[in-house]
């Protein structure tokens, strides 16, 4: 029997303890017997609080809170659902990227911090922050959760929560599971907004195609509104239209489905009669 290739070496997984072969370069992996995500070679948890130890002097409590910190990050682990066949998946929180054991396509599970101009194109199952001096000019942005503090130029597809906190126009589409229009904002959206639920505690002018809709006190919305619900606490203001009903719905949708109550007549009533106008009384 052939020897294994020497690029390879026998790593055990962390949950299950079942061992398998992997390449001596892999940055992650998944267990071949209970298919959770695992890094081959990662250092053990005690080895590396005990190099800390070693640190130079920090506040006891300080130092106690940063290794649990560290450790839960390790540990934890969160599901995924991947881009391209929706299969889902459990991915550790310190990752970085990981691959679809269906398909095999790339998830790429970072972090993305905006601070200047930034053209490309983002799709992460992790968050996005558009520093105030950001520009986010990418035609397409789909994350977990984003924070909105600069320029967005492009659509922009949450799978939780987009916060905006800024004043100006917003060319794009937005969608989110929530969106939360902070008390200090002033937006203007060109494109329809889509959402589970949006809750507006400063100005925003818009369509919007919701669940529910929040306006809290201070708060005010200038447009149209195609929800189930929509609450109006006091000092907040609305102004536009609304239609309450099913929220997949766009509001001409919902409009076109409402026809007058016209009793119907032959049209032999009309036979060789002309029309003309009525005389001015």
């Amino acid at each position: 029997m052939a020897s294994p290739s020497p690029a390879k070496v026998s790593v055990e997984c962390p949950h299950c303890g079942f061992k398998q072969m992997e390449y001596a370069a892999a940055k992650s992996s998944i267990c071949r017997q209970c298919g959770r995500y695992f890094s081959p070679f990662a250092p053990k948890p005690g080895l590396k609080l005990r190099v800390r130890e070693e640190a130079p002097a920090a506040p006891a409590s300080s130092s106690i809170l940063g290794k649990f910190e560290d450790f839960w990050k390790r540990q934890h682990s969160s599901v995924i659902e991947c881009f391209e066949c929706k299969r889902k998946q459990q991915v550790c929180g310190s990752a970085t990227s990981t691959i679809c054991p269906a398909c095999s396509a790339h998830i790429d599970l970072r972090d993305y911090k905006v601070t200047s101009g930034f053209s490309r194109t983002i799709r992460t199952r992790g968050d996005v922050h558009l520093t105030g001096k950001g520009d986010l000019g990418s035609s397409s942005v789909v994350c977990r959760s984003a924070l909105i503090e600069g320029r967005l130029r492009g659509n922009l597809h949450c799978d939780d929560t987009a916060t905006i906190n800024f004043s100006g126009k917003i060319p794009g589409r937005i969608s989110a599971r929530r969106i939360i229009v902070e008390r200090k904002s002033d937006i203007h959206c060109f494109r329809r907004v889509r959402a589970e639920s949006i809750e507006i505690k400063g100005r925003m002018s818009g369509e919007i195609v919701a669940q529910t809709v929040t306006i809290q006190k201070k708060g005010a919305l200038e447009g149209d509104v195609t929800a189930k619900a929509i609450s109006v606490e006091k000092g907040g203001m609305f102004s536009g239209q609304l239609v309450i009903g099913r929220a997949n719905l766009t509001q001409g949708e919902l409009l076109q489905e409402q026809k007058p109550d016209v009793p119907s007549v032959p049209e032999s009533d009309f036979s060789g009669v002309a029309q003309r106008p009525l005389p001015a009384t």
